[in-house]
């Protein structure tokens, strides 16, 4: 009997490791095609884009790397979004996560925002979790009022945005919301590729 049931849960782990290296080979392609269409020489910003804040939170780094790199383009002031307390790490912080957006209740966040009045165009970026944007970014919106600037969002993740798109039009009080981009985490040896598909998508705002 214990024969079959080890062999049972060996199968399953073959089936679970299979069915993830499946979906990791997809991204991967998936990723090379898109960045293949941002390679060749450096694209710059021809858009003056007056006074600009990028607003901005980051647990791993991916999303204050995209953000410092729309600051250093677009001549931007920087705000990063952060927690009174500091996030669990691992299990803990997707459960805690998950428990959030069913509740509605998030972190409390630092105050003191930036006066938005004083910025033409507002970016604001979140990694994506479950879904959607992160609970952090999900609290900072819940008490900004963008008084009907021009924003912009933009996300990072593993390979999928979900709703988070959506969900940024939908909470952003007062906002004239913009063409945001999606950044999935890739490797560095694309970096060149992340900087056009960057410029490309501020000269076309």
């Amino acid at each position: 009997m214990l024969k079959y049931i080890l062999c049972a849960v060996l199968g399953l782990i073959i089936v679970v490791l299979a069915i993830a290296g499946i979906h990791l080979a997809r991204v991967h392609f998936k990723n090379k095609k898109e960045m293949s269409r941002y390679e060749g020489a450096g694209v710059s910003v021809q858009k003056d884009f007056g006074k600009v804040l990028v607003v901005y939170y980051s647990l791993s780094g991916r999303t204050r790397d995209i953000a410092e790199r729309i600051r250093a383009k677009t001549n931007a002031d920087i705000y990063e979004i952060k927690t009174k307390e500091p996030l669990p790490s691992g299990i803990s912080l997707y459960r805690g996560v998950k428990k959030q957006l069913k509740t509605k209740q998030y972190q409390e966040i630092n105050g003191n925002f930036p006066d938005f009045e004083n910025y033409d165009f507002i970016f604001v970026g979140s990694p994506v979790w479950w879904y959607t944007a992160a609970t952090p970014v999900l609290a900072f919106l819940e008490q900004a009022d963008f008084k009907g600037k021009k924003v912009i969002p933009f996300s990072t993740q593993g390979s999928n945005a979900g709703t988070f798109m959506q969900d940024f039009k939908a909470k952003a009080k007062n906002a004239v919301v913009l063409e945001g981009r999606e950044f999935n985490n890739i490797s560095k040896k694309y970096d060149n590729a992340v900087n056009n598909k960057i410029s490309q998508w501020l000269n076309g705002l």
